[in-house]
């Protein structure tokens, strides 16, 4: 029996295979909670109904044992889950000595040296559960509202998101790069199924020690055709608030487990509102910022632009200096580029970029061209503007920073089971 299935099995005899989580006792009474990846059992073993020597066995077990426990399944509302199991036979698969992670404080470098440990902690256990809605969540919604899962390389000649955060490779002698980004590939597939989508990882050597990166994440990146940057932004709403209703509805007991405070969750609901970057520098500059007009936003300015807003908030018109050479060039004006990143509350600043696409043959190459990047390392995406090129949209949400922000986590390593970042790749 699956220990999240236990209300179904009330008054049977059932066995929980699963790792000691902790022991407590009395003279009469021993309460082992046992976890076995779905939830957590406490099993109850008393004098009156087990001998003396599976008793002393009980209290004797240590944190992270594995065993199997037999016994009648019964309901306890005081009890982890609201169910217990009245022991009646055990086996130890094998004792856990000296188990590195115990209930008293731990620093974070311990931790993370252990990570393939830590997991298995009550918190931990939690918020990966609810990155695992997360996703499930970005599929259901992807694939019930048209779009077609496309994968996109992870090996490339291309530089999506600048070469300065490429993490090269030799591809059989020639260079290759692990990908920024599956997006110029979305922009093929989305000419041949027009709704598409890629999920998988992706890789950027930036040297920061920020709490908002890591060099290995995961983004689901949509891509439409005939779609334009606002059009794009209402298919983002909408996905980011379907999101969080699933959690909302489905991890009732993890956000629990998290102490997460859920009335700012229930305020996510559509329409998010939408400012201009000018809107934006004006707000920073009256708190007290000193960016100027054609600067990007860091981290510190993305968290005082969120913490006016209850719901996430789009920030569109970005100075073209500042995105890739990808982006539409606002015709209205020509030193803004029309895209729109989506900030989260809470001060977790952007969750998503997004954008039109460069539609027109000749100032793509223009950009290309200006960013000294290899007309011939691109030549397969420029010819996706001779053949039918049409206004197409698209944008890329990170699952990590989704994740730390419904979770409300301070940094983005517990949102990933084996974070990479700038001085931690082991384990």
């Amino acid at each position: 029996m699956y220990i999240d299935k236990a209300a179904a099995h009330v008054g049977t005899e059932q066995t929980v295979d699963g790792w000691v989580y902790n022991v407590r006792s009395s003279g009469k009474v021993a309460f082992v909670l046992v976890r076995d990846g779905t939830g957590i059992m406490q099993c109850v073993f008393s004098k009156a109904d087990v001998d003396s020597e599976m008793f002393d066995t009980a209290r004797r077990l240590t944190q992270e044992t594995s065993l199997s426990v037999t016994g009648v399944v019964s309901t306890e509302r005081r009890a982890p889950g609201g169910h217990e199991m009245h022991v009646q036979r055990i086996s130890v698969h094998q004792a856990a000595v000296d188990y590195p992670i115990t209930p008293k404080e731990h620093g974070v470098d311990f931790l993370m040296n252990n990570r393939h440990l830590w997991l298995r902690s009550r918190r931990q256990w939690a918020v990966l559960r609810i990155r695992a809605v997360v996703i499930t969540s970005v599929r259901e919604y992807l694939d019930d509202n048209g779009f077609v899962i496309m994968d996109a390389p992870i090996l490339s000649t291309n530089a999506c998101e600048g070469s300065s955060t490429l993490f090269a490779t030799d591809y059989f002698g020639m260079p290759a790069y692990l990908s920024q980004s599956g997006q110029l590939y979305n922009e093929a597939t989305a000419m041949a199924f027009g709704r598409v989508y890629c999920f998988g990882p992706a890789f950027r050597a930036e040297k920061s020690k920020t709490r908002r990166h890591l060099t290995e994440f995961w983004m689901v990146e949509p891509e439409m055709a005939y779609c334009d940057w606002s059009q794009n932004c209402d298919v983002q709403e909408q996905f980011v608030a379907y999101i969080v209703r699933q959690v909302l509805n489905k991890c009732v007991e993890e956000l629990s487990i998290i102490e997460r405070d859920t009335a700012p969750l229930e305020k996510i609901v559509t329409p998010f509102p939408r400012i201009s970057y000018d809107e934006a520098v004006a707000l920073l500059q009256q708190a007290g910022s000193s960016i100027q007009w054609g600067e990007d936003f860091g981290g510190d300015e993305e968290t005082l632009i969120s913490n006016h807003f209850e719901r996430p908030v789009f920030v569109y018109g970005y100075p073209k200096a500042c995105k890739a050479f990808y982006m539409k060039t606002n015709p209205s004006n020509p030193d803004t580029v029309l895209c729109a990143d989506l900030l989260a509350p809470e001060g977790y600043g952007e969750i998503i970029g997004g954008g039109q696409r460069e539609d027109d043959y000749q100032l793509l190459l223009d950009r290309v061209r200006a960013e000294g990047l290899r007309e011939d390392d691109y030549k397969w995406y420029l010819d996706l503007r001779k053949y039918g090129s049409v206004v197409h949209s698209g944008f890329g949400l990170g699952i990590e920073r989704t994740v730390a922000w419904v979770c409300k986590l301070p940094h983005l390593r517990e949102t990933i089971p084996f974070p990479r970042l700038l001085d931690k790749i082991y384990p």
